[in-house]
């Protein structure tokens, strides 16, 4: 149980623990609608080739074999489809996500694209998810896990719902490793995102906290030791774009 007096960032600012969800989940309500639009024009497109990665790695079967997959904080079905379209018969997912507004977005998705009767939604909270234990073959989180309040909580109740043999993967926007890239980098996401993202969505200050939660976020090899300290074993970590972001994998074996 977290004590009162406990605080972490939300984003440059110091706030207690217990109101963190609420903050990130105000800038989701926020956002929901034009979130997609927004990566878009954020990552230039990229952000679709991070997730075909993700999805490789993955590798879902592409038979009739049984796959249950849960997408943690996909509230717009992006993982979720993508996956679908890459598997069999057998693919199920289940997406679960802590803002409402983002899960519906993500059933209409559904609906248009004529994957809901192989995704699911539901709305929970990755800390203490409402799953058995064992009961997926694969845990994705995609840009998602920097805005959970307690990561390692978020850690180990992967690790417990998935069965064994079963991998993990989150991708997460990382540290740039390139000279020169980097001050680029910042400039274009201190002085360019929160302006277009009052253009698109109205909200300055939502971009602004995205961006600067960005750089609280644990640096790749932090990150894969808080993924073994859940008991996820052969841990690795990847990343993309001059260290835009990385992809990282566990496996509960």
């Amino acid at each position: 149980m977290s004590q009162p007096d406990e605080s972490t960032h939300f984003g440059f600012r110091n706030v207690p623990l217990g109101d963190k969800q609420t903050l990130v989940n105000d800038v989701f309500h926020s956002v929901a609608g034009r979130y997609d639009l927004m990566n878009d024009l954020m990552s230039g497109g990229l952000h679709r080739v991070w997730k075909d990665l993700m999805i490789n790695a993955l590798n879902p079967p592409r038979g009739d074999t049984p796959f249950a997959l849960l997408d943690v904080a996909g509230g717009t079905g992006d993982i979720a489809f993508r996956a679908a379209e890459a598997a069999g018969n057998g693919f199920r997912a289940t997406v679960c996500d802590i803002n409402a507004d983002m899960l519906a977005v993500g059933r209409q998705r559904a609906a248009a694209q004529h994957l809901d009767d192989r995704v699911s939604f539901v709305e929970g909270n990755a800390e203490e998810l409402a799953f058995a234990d064992r009961a997926f073959d694969g845990y994705t989180i995609a840009f998602g896990i920097r805005n959970v309040p307690r990561i390692d909580h978020a850690l180990r109740e992967a690790y417990r719902v998935l069965r064994p043999g079963g991998r993990f993967l989150c991708l997460e926007f990382s540290a740039v490793d390139v000279p020169g890239l980097d001050r680029l980098y910042d400039l274009f996401s201190f002085k360019v995102i929160p302006p277009l993202g009052r253009a698109v969505t109205g909200d300055a200050e939502s971009y602004r906290y995205l961006v600067e939660s960005i750089r609280k976020f644990p640096k790749p090899g932090a990150f894969a030791e808080m993924i073994e300290q859940a008991g996820f074993l052969r841990v690795t970590w990847q990343t993309f774009s001059g260290g835009i972001v990385a992809l990282h994998s566990g496996w509960r074996l």
